[in-house]
């Protein structure tokens, strides 16, 4: 079997010149790719006590959706405003050009569950802050973070300090 990282199709000078772009759809696109993923970052979660799996809109869900399953625990979609049909709460983050807005169920997380954040990549860590953000709000503690693919030249984790976070892959640049 390929390792992950050859799955991993590097597309240079997109969406700008000198930026590699990382696409991950070349692993969706292979079973045992996709496999290989999932189980990789469920494999970070093997000493970890943790009650629900959250995972941001859209990636965050084809990654999470079966760590929950093969872990028998529940699944919370972190999504963009105007999706959720219950009563939510949301946080506004910044954006490279501009700002976005993610939501979650109010009734998702309950006071003092321990929450696992799923999604496939990290690179500036403005979304996966605003969910953990959601989370605590809503009395849950983020016992750790997984992604997929972590672009480290965009120093995302430094704004995850204090949380647990874990990459499968790590490229340097950007």
């Amino acid at each position: 079997m390929k390792k992950l990282e050859e799955y991993v199709r590097s597309i240079p000078d997109f969406p700008e010149p000198g930026i590699i772009f990382r696409d991950i759809t070349s692993i969706l696109q292979d079973a045992d790719g996709l496999h290989l993923a999932i189980m990789s970052m469920q494999e970070k979660l093997a000493d970890t006590d943790f009650d629900v799996v959250a995972g941001t809109e859209s990636r965050g869900f084809i990654f999470g959706v079966p760590i929950a399953y093969n872990l028998h625990k529940p699944f919370v979609p972190v999504r963009k405003k105007g999706k959720l049909p219950c009563e939510t709460v949301s946080m506004e983050y910044d954006l490279e050009y501009g700002s976005a807005v993610i939501e979650m169920h109010k009734d998702s997380i309950r006071p003092g569950q321990k929450v696992v954040l799923v999604d496939d990549l990290i690179a500036t860590g403005g979304t996966i802050e605003a969910a953990i953000k959601l989370v605590e709000q809503l009395g849950g503690e983020v016992v750790k973070v997984v992604f997929l693919m972590e672009l480290a030249g965009l120093k995302g984790r430094d704004r995850l300090k204090g949380y647990d976070v874990e990459s499968v892959l790590c490229y340097e640049g950007k």
